[in-house]
C-alpha cells in the first residue's frame, strides 16, 4: 500500500484480513496481480476501482479462497474472522445472479445452507435473509419471474443466508439500469450499516465508489496493485443530496483524477 497510509480512523486492532505482497499468474501466462498489499478493517465499507482486466475480481476470489495466490500471502488476522470458517467467514455476491432457474427464490437462498449440512435452520435463516433484500412476499417466485434488480437482491440474500463476517460484491449492479441500481446501492448501504457486516465492492464506477464507500483502493492496470487509497469521509447516511451536493462531485473528481494517474502509470510500464 501507499508509504503514507495510515489505518483509517474507523479501524480497531488488527485488520480482518491483509495482503501482502500478493501475485496471479494465470496458467495461461497472464500476471494478473503483482505485489498486490490490502488490508481490510473491520465493519468497513471498502471498495476496488480500476479499469476492466485490472485482477479486481482476481483479488476477490483470493480473498474469498476460490484461487490461490502464486506468491506472497493472505494472512486473516482478527480474531473474529479467523476463528469463523466457509460460509460463516465469507459471503459471496458474483457479477450475475447465477440463479437456479428450476428452484424458487427460496430454495435458490437455502442452497448454501443445504449444502453445508445446516438445513434445519434453513427456513428462519432464508426467510430473514430475504426480509432483508425486501423479497419476503417472492419466497415461492421463479427467477423468470422476476426483473434483474429482483434477481440480484435474491443473490444478495443468498450471500447473507449464512450470517457470514464479511461480504464481498464483484461488480453486482453493472448490468442494472441506472435507476435500479441507484436504488440498490440505497439499499445495500442500509443492509451494511443495519448487519454492521466488512463488505469489500469491487466496481469499475467512480460515481459508485465514492457513493457507497469511507475507502476506496484505486488500482493500476494489469497486472494490477494498489496506485492509491482514498478516504471518503462523507457522513451516513448517505442519500440523493450527497449524491448532488458538492463535496461528493469534489469527491469524484479526485477519485477520476486518481484514476487517470493510475492508468498512465500502467501505460507508461
Amino acid at each position: 500500500m501507499p508509504a503514507d497510509f495510515t489505518a483509517p480512523s474507523f479501524a480497531s486492532g488488527p485488520p480482518v484480513v491483509a495482503l501482502s505482497n500478493v501475485g496471479k499468474i494465470f496458467a495461461n501466462g497472464v500476471v494478473a496481480l503483482d505485489r498486490l498489499n490490502l488490508d481490510v478493517w473491520p465493519g468497513e465499507f471498502v471498495s476496488l476501482l480500476g479499469p476492466s482486466g485490472c485482477g479486481k475480481s482476481t483479488a476477490l476470489r483470493l480473498i474469498a479462497g476460490l484461487s490461490e495466490p502464486s506468491s506472497g500471502k493472505i494472512d486473516w488476522m482478527h480474531p473474529e474472522f479467523a476463528q469463523a470458517s466457509g460460509p460463516n467467514r465469507i459471503g459471496f455476491v458474483f457479477q450475475e445472479p447465477t440463479l437456479m432457474p428450476w428452484a424458487t427464490v427460496a430454495a435458490n437462498v437455502r442452497l448454501p445452507l443445504k449444502l453445508k449440512g445446516l438445513d434445519a435452520m434453513a427456513p428462519a435463516r432464508v426467510e430473514a435473509a430475504l426480509a432483508r433484500v425486501g423479497l419476503g412476499a417472492f419466497a415461492d417466485s421463479y427467477p423468470r419471474e422476476l426483473s434483474g434488480g429482483m434477481k440480484m437482491r435474491t443473490s444478495i440474500a443468498r450471500a447473507l443466508v449464512t450470517e457470514p463476517k464479511l461480504l464481498l460484491m464483484d461488480e453486482p449492479f453493472a448490468a442494472l439500469d441506472e435507476i435500479t441500481r441507484f436504488r440498490l446501492n440505497n439499499d445495500l448501504l442500509q443492509l451494511w450499516r443495519s448487519l454492521g457486516k466488512t463488505v469489500v465492492f469491487v466496481t469499475h464506477s467512480v460515481f459508485e465508489s465514492v457513493y457507497l464507500s469511507q475507502r476506496i483502493v484505486v488500482m493500476t492496470p494489469r497486472p494490477g496493485r494498489v496506485f492509491t487509497e482514498i478516504a471518503v469521509d462523507a457522513p451516513y447516511p448517505r442519500d440523493e443530496r450527497f449524491r448532488t451536493s458538492a463535496d461528493y462531485a469534489a469527491h469524484c473528481r479526485q477519485v477520476s483524477e486518481a484514476l487517470t494517474r493510475a492508468m498512465a502509470e500502467g501505460e507508461s510500464g
